[in-house]
């Protein structure tokens, strides 16, 4: 389909004459400049060509360089060089036809499939355009620069509604700015500018984090302050996350990497916008505040979130969406129950635990490994376990210790001075396993009938008590952690004779299945495993072809 779109001279991307090898215009282009009275393009000396591209772009389109006023840039009209020259990183020649609406309307939009040869030009044309971006990629924020710490105030100012600062104290003021980032999401309130010091993403996080905010700004207010008013372990951190999402966009995209000889793996969506990274950004962000809801994540699942927010975005560009509204819609299908029911049926398609045969070796092998679970339960319990003794207004600091006797027949409880594990001599009291009764958990427990703290919601979901002889005492827990509370279920469970259900169990015991599965098919690697057993052929018709031994001793 034409001639290359573009070439690569010492990394550089150059422009060369139209009858010269490697025009950047495919044939036929209207404007092509080999057509009868347009002027020939000369070729750029190496090194230039990225300002060229830089420049040409806007006056092509007939725009002028951004400056500090126009409401593209960052917030509050602090602009600098590098903001205008990043946003205009539009590969478009002069005199010309947009060659990026060129070729999302022409080829990404034909009717006729992409050749393998096309689809190495668009490969390297998207690669050499973003690679454009590298150098913001690769520097750090630098404290001393004027410019760039106007953006970053910019954006609590954007984000914050403004008093009157020079009505307040040096240290008022101070406090206040601190408050406001920490609300953010900078690690280091005191100096925002910290957090941007890693490379990569260098600039390039602060770059998007601005566009978002001075092109959507009610979407940007209400992020912030929508986590601000969460409680503190359930916020998602603003900056945190828009600099961990810009490395991210910089991994999938590839920026900074060279093109390869071979590569042809380019993005239609490309070539729908002038500015990608940053209009990606803005969707993914928004995208990844819907996923920590969905997950009800906390600060310690910063990571695991945005693992599935790195599998959102890089499973809706595979499927090749040709706009930015088809990649929202798509990205914002993939929830995080979809992922997980996407990832659930790969692994089972990957260890083929969907054949017959294996499903049943699943059965036969479930029971061996429930109890080998129902084993460790009681051994936790025989171990003991410190817990918190809970009162109806607070949490006291008083220690009380529980523990099964290695006879698996009575229950050591008693209190305790200190964290260390007592003798199971030294705990006064005791009940017989005999007479336990019945297991609740939650809100069924007696002591949480009464409980009326602050977080009930968390303290239910630890609770558990066990009922015991004919007056139906209670000996009332409250564990540290929700694995304690699938422990001891568990265990108490087994005690009586119950089936085990918390989602402890079901996870271990999926991970030794899994396990056991893969080391008894090890023998059958790559040999495909049928869904029935092959048929049994048909008795012959005579067996005279059978030795009489007993003849033979005659």
């Amino acid at each position: 389909m034409g001639e290359p779109l573009c070439c690569l001279h010492q990394e550089d991307c150059q422009l060369r004459q139209c009858h010269g090898a490697g025009c950047v215009y495919p044939a036929g282009v209207p404007g092509h400049p080999g057509e009868h009275g347009a002027e020939q393009q000369q070729p750029l000396p190496a090194g230039q060509a990225g300002s060229h591209f830089r420049e040409t772009a806007l006056t092509s389109t007939g725009d002028k360089p951004a400056d500090s006023n126009q409401s593209h840039g960052p917030p509050h009209g602090s602009a600098t060089d590098s903001w205008r020259c990043r946003q205009t990183g539009v590969v478009c020649l002069p005199r010309e036809k947009n060659l990026r609406q060129y070729i999302y309307k022409n080829i990404i939009h034909s009717s006729a499939s992409v050749g393998d040869e096309m689809a190495h030009y668009l490969y390297v044309l998207q690669s050499v355009t973003l690679n454009h971006l590298e150098p913001r990629m690769r520097m750090p924020l630098d404290s001393y620069n004027q410019d760039q710490r106007e953006i970053l105030h910019g954006l609590r100012q954007a984000a914050f509604e403004m008093e009157s600062e020079n009505s307040l104290s040096h240290e008022r003021r101070r406090s206040l700015c601190a408050k406001e980032f920490q609300k953010l999401g900078f690690s280091n309130n005191s100096n925002p500018g910290q957090d941007l010091l890693r490379a990569p993403p260098g600039l390039l996080a602060l770059d998007t984090m601005a566009h978002f905010a001075s092109r959507y700004p009610d979407a940007y207010s209400r992020f912030v302050l929508e986590n601000s008013s969460r409680e503190d372990k359930h916020e998602c951190p603003f900056a945190r996350s828009s600099i961990q999402l810009t490395l991210i966009l910089c991994e999938i995209l590839r920026i900074g990497e060279p093109p390869s000889e071979t590569g042809s793996d380019y993005h239609p969506i490309f070539f729908s916008q002038d500015q990608l990274l940053d209009e990606l950004f803005c969707i993914c962000i928004q995208l990844l505040n819907k996923t920590w809801k969905e997950m009800r994540a906390t600060q310690e699942d910063f990571h695991k979130v945005m693992q599935v927010v790195r599998e959102q975005i890089t499973r809706t560009l595979s499927s090749k969406p040709t706009s930015l509204e088809l990649f929202k819609n798509k990205v914002n299908a993939l929830n995080y129950s979809e992922i997980l029911k996407l990832r659930q049926t790969e692994r089972l398609h990957q260890e083929e635990t969907l054949a017959p045969p294996v499903l049943e070796l699943k059965e036969r092998l479930k029971p061996d490994l429930l109890e080998l679970i129902r084993q460790q339960r009681l051994n936790r319990l025989c171990q003991g376990t410190l817990f918190r003794k809970i009162s109806s207004r607070r949490r006291q600091d008083k220690l009380w210790h529980c523990r099964l006797s290695p006879n698996h027949k009575v229950l050591h409880f008693g209190d305790v001075e200190d964290t260390e594990t007592p003798t199971i001599e030294s705990l006064q009291e005791k009940i017989p396993v005999a007479d336990i009764k019945a297991l609740l958990t939650g809100k069924d427990c007696p002591h949480m009938k009464e409980y009326k703290g602050k977080q009930t919601k968390e303290v239910l979901d630890l609770a558990f008590s066990i009922t015991y002889d004919v007056e139906e005492y209670s000996l009332n827990f409250i564990a540290s952690s929700r694995t304690d509370f699938c422990l001891w279920t568990d265990g108490l469970s087994v005690l009586l004779g119950r089936d085990m259900s918390s989602e402890c169990m079901r996870s271990e015991l999926e991970i030794l299945l899994s396990m056991e599965i893969k080391l008894r098919l090890l023998d059958l690697e790559n040999v495909p495993i049928p869904d029935t057993a092959p048929p049994v052929p048909k008795p012959p018709s005579n067996f005279n072809f059978c030795y009489d031994f007993s003849q033979a001793e005659q």
